[in-house]
Order: structure tokens, then sequence, then C-alpha cells
């Protein structure tokens, strides 16, 4: 019979952990995975929801549920990076069935970075008129497109993530761009 492990107190140090089964030559930590892959994540979720402070709550989650379940995690189904973007599509997916059950929002969360009209109207244009498009895409083109440009995921890596097979997602994405221009362009 194994002996129990011990629970650390130190948060540091667990984070500090490397991640088991990562197919790397040197072990990778989850704080070394976080730091990487953070950005991304966050951009991800981010054009999921339309709301920075909710996509700030849902990427933690993703994160915290991604620590929780590290000794799941198995390399031969894909890579690391995949494997988190499938735990925070699942967790923002969650948060939009929560906002659904709440209420549909009237309008679009404002955009406190964008200039104003004044600063640059042509910039302002362009933005509203990739919103729009984005708006008229159904849930599995937008995820196709978050993951692709927000994630900066590779076509293996969103098929993994989506149950698809790679050229399927390729086909897809190409047809989705194609509609995103044509509509942008109207």
């Amino acid at each position: 019979m194994d002996p129990e492990p011990v629970r650390s107190k130190d948060v540091n140090k667990a984070i500090a952990e490397p991640v088991p089964m990562v197919a790397r030559a040197s072990a990778e930590t989850f704080a070394e995975l976080y730091e990487r892959a953070f950005p991304r994540v966050y951009a991800y979720v981010a054009s999921l929801l339309r709301d920075r402070s909710a996509a700030e709550d849902v990427t933690a989650q993703a994160f915290e549920r991604a620590y929780r379940k590290r000794g799941g995690y198995r390399a031969r189904r894909g890579g690391m990076e995949g494997w988190l973007f499938g735990i925070a599509r699942n967790a923002a997916l969650d948060e939009l069935r929560r906002r659904r059950r709440r209420a549909s929002l009237e309008g679009e969360p404002a955009d406190v970075d964008s200039p104003s009209v004044e600063d640059d109207l042509d910039l302002t244009l362009r933005r509203e008129a990739v919103r729009t498009a984005l708006a008229s895409l159904d849930g599995q083109e937008r995820d196709l497109i978050a993951l692709k440009f927000a994630g900066g995921l590779s076509n293996a890596e969103i098929a993994r993530v989506l149950g698809m097979s790679e050229s399927n997602v390729g086909t897809r994405l190409h047809r989705t761009i194609t509609k995103l221009r044509k509509a942008c362009h109207e």
C-alpha cells in the first residue's frame, strides 16, 4: 500500500510542482504553464464572453480547474495547452449558460479601451463592422474563430478541443473567415 501523500500548506510550493506527464525534456511547472498560456487563454475567454471582468473570473476558474485536475492530463490525448483550452472553453460555456438563466444584456458592454469616435472614426467603424460580423456567426463558428485567433491554437489543437477532425476544422475555419470577410465588406 502506498503511503498517503503529504499535503503542503505552502501555496507557492504547490504551484511550482512539476505538472505530471508533460511530454517535454524538462518537467514544466504549473506556474510556467500559467505564465506561458494565460494571455492566450484570457483572450480566448474574453472573445467568447465579451466582458472583461467576467473573462478574468472565468480564466481564473479555468486555471484553478486545470490545477486541480492536472493529474488527469494524458499526453497521448494531445498537448497541455489544448487540454487547458478545453477546460477554459467549458468554464466559459458554463458562464454563458449561467448568464442566460439570469437575463440577457440589452446591449454589448462598452469597450473602454477603444478610441472615441472623435479620435479615430475609421477604426471605430471597422471594429463595429467586425463585432457585427462576429455576432452574425453561430456558436461553433465563433468558437472556431476565438480558438484560432484569440487562443492562437493550431488546427490540430482546435480539433482536439472541439472533438472534430483537423481537416474539418480547416474547412470550417476557411468558410467562417470567408463569411466574416463578406459580412465586414457589406
